[in-house]
């Protein structure tokens, strides 16, 4: 066994040092496994917002539904999920896992109330949305690392609604050049989303 997986400490640095900053969940799992408290740390960032927002969802109360984000996240680390990589996404199985606790917590709260008279506000489909919020982090880490000339030009194209004639405008640049920028941003981002 070589020394790096006797020691989750240098296991954890050697990632770090070799650029592993965006590590997959079946890779943070795996450190988790071996107590690693940055990867359980990086998973918590991860998903701590989505697991609470459904727990508030369900129970429409903060401190319940905190309770409920600690609960789902700590048996992660306990080692006791039942999520099997390759079977489909971490953030939709913590979805389901938090929408079942908080049902359980409401139980609790009202043992007399029918399961079936339960219904979440929205409409949505929570491993979707979980797996889109996953998607929407990944896409912030990767626009961070691109140039800022390019973070620019994409924001004003696809979050305020520029075209790529106004941007130029408001830039300054010739309308060549943002054009450019914004397509080399995109490619940019499909290849890191493909890797």
């Amino acid at each position: 066994m070589p020394e790096d997986e006797k020691n989750p400490e240098r296991e954890s640095a050697r990632m770090e040092d070799s650029g592993a900053q965006n590590p997959t969940d079946a890779e943070l799992l795996k450190r988790i496994s071996r107590r690693d408290e940055a990867a359980m740390g990086l998973l918590f960032d991860r998903y701590a917002r989505i697991v609470y927002s459904i727990a508030l969802r369900v129970l429409h109360d903060p401190s319940e539904a905190e309770d409920v984000m600690q609960e789902v996240l700590m048996q992660i680390w306990r080692g006791a999920p039942s999520f099997i990589v390759g079977r489909g996404s971490l953030g939709g199985w913590l979805a389901v896992v938090a929408r079942n606790r908080a049902i359980d917590v409401l139980r609790k709260r009202h043992p007399s109330d029918s399961i079936d008279e339960v219904v979440l506000p929205a409409s949505i489909d929570l491993a979707a949305e979980a797996e889109r919020n996953t998607l929407m982090e990944k896409l912030r880490v990767i626009m961070q690392e691109l140039p800022q000339e390019q973070q620019k030009s994409l924001q004003l194209a696809f979050f305020e609604g520029l075209t790529h004639s106004e941007i130029a405008e408001k830039t300054g640049d010739p309308l060549g050049t943002v054009k450019t920028r914004i397509r080399l941003a995109l490619i940019s981002i499909r290849k890191a989303l493909q890797a």
